[in-house]
């Protein structure tokens, strides 16, 4: 890395940060208020869960379409585009008048969000140089950021002025996102890097450390989709309240933020599977305890462990994928990366719940811990015996 970039990236990879909190602060203003905003609107329990996961599946297929967008003309111009999508959204929810309306434009913004995410965790993975660990801790931590922030500033903005505010409010950042990203350099692609990647991409989910990072970033949104679904009742089970529900979310939620940047330091100096394995022994222990604790101290205790899981472990599988792909295909690896995210959380919540209501609660709250500890068995075997599946060097 040569002197110009090393100095750009001291400025770029803030920059890219401050893009990313914002095009991800959008989603998390409106999941506190989507289900009473659609039920505003007159629709009924069966209809708000459809306009709500159509965010999710539009999403998660967008993620993979412009995830290969961004390896053939750059991260940039996906990004801005993404950016007004999901600016014009926000706009378009003041004027829902019918549930249907909400659905159309619920669509509309899972699809454009999908640029968002490949676009600025490519951006960050070509412009970190070598210090990949630590600039995506900072990337997590921008993503950690806009999800504390958002769920708290979107219960004020509503109290204070209705949902349109809230509307208007993330529309205007998103807009003031879109300037930032102007400034960010342009990565030039050229005719044999293109040619290439198509080969590469044959093997691409071959690669040991990709299978890693998948694996183990589905494993932690299929755990978080079980907590946010069951978690309330097994509170409510215990005479506590929502207010403690939210206290418990909110210290996961600082726990990991608090962590992103000095396990993402961390993974450059002592690589990137050791804490990826402590990470997912963390997730694995602290979920089972979860149903095991009564009180609202031991409670938070676990969640101090589950929100040092997520901490851990999102910068070093964020680097993983950095570290075991081309600048030309980042792009694909990153949009299955942040698909991953959606589908584990969509996938999590159902599959808990439908097992909470079978086998109980506490029951639904530890069979969370089961993908998490047979994704850390693959790990250890897949880093063990990885060379064997695939001939790609990119470890």
């Amino acid at each position: 890395m040569n002197k110009s970039m090393h100095s750009q990236s001291k400025w770029v990879i803030p920059l890219v940060s401050l893009v990313t909190f914002v095009g991800f602060l959008d989603t998390h203003l409106l999941l506190p208020l989507m289900a009473l905003y659609a039920s505003s609107l007159g629709a009924g329990a069966g209809i708000i869960g459809i306009i709500i996961g159509l965010y999710s599946i539009t999403n998660t297929g967008a993620n993979v379409l412009f995830g290969r967008l961004v390896d053939r003309i750059g991260y940039k111009f996906p990004l801005l585009a993404g950016l007004l999508g999901d600016a014009v959204c926000m706009l378009l929810y003041t004027i829902c008048r019918l549930p249907v309306h909400l659905a159309v434009v619920r669509a509309a913004h899972g699809t454009s969000g999908g640029m968002v995410g490949p676009a600025t965790m490519s951006a960050t993975a070509n412009l970190s140089g070598r210090e990949k660990g630590r600039a995506m801790g900072i990337y997590g931590m921008s993503i950690s950021a806009a999800s504390l922030v958002g769920f708290g500033v979107s219960a004020v903005l509503v109290a204070r002025y209705g949902y349109t505010g809230v509307f208007f409010f993330g529309a205007l950042l998103l807009f003031f996102g879109m300037g930032g990203s102007l400034f960010l350099p342009r990565v030039k692609k050229s005719i044999p890097e293109l040619s290439s990647s198509g080969i590469s991409r044959m093997t691409l989910f071959k690669r040991k450390g990709l299978t890693i990072a998948y694996c183990s970033i589905f494993s932690q949104y299929f755990t978080l989709g079980g907590i946010v679904t069951l978690l309330p009742l097994y509170i409510a089970g215990l005479e506590m309240e929502a207010f403690h529900v939210g206290m418990l979310l909110a210290i996961f939620s600082i726990i990991s933020l608090v962590l992103q940047v000095p396990s993402g330091i961390l993974s450059d100096k002592v690589g990137r599977v050791p804490l990826v394995v402590i990470s997912l022994c963390l997730c694995t222990v602290s979920v089972i305890l979860i149903p095991f604790m009564m009180a609202f101290v031991l409670l938070a205790g676990t969640m101090i462990l589950y929100g040092a899981a997520h901490g851990m472990l999102f910068p070093s599988i964020s680097a993983l994928i950095a570290d075991n792909t081309l600048p030309e295909e980042r792009g694909t690896a990153t949009g299955a990366f942040h698909a991953l995210i959606t589908i584990g959380t969509a996938v999590g919540a159902p599959v808990t719940g439908w097992l909470g209501e079978v086998v109980g609660v506490k029951g639904g709250l530890a069979s969370a811990a089961v993908v998490p500890a047979v994704v850390l068995v693959i790990t250890l075997i897949v880093h063990q015996y990885g060379s064997k599946l695939s001939n790609n060097s990119h470890e």
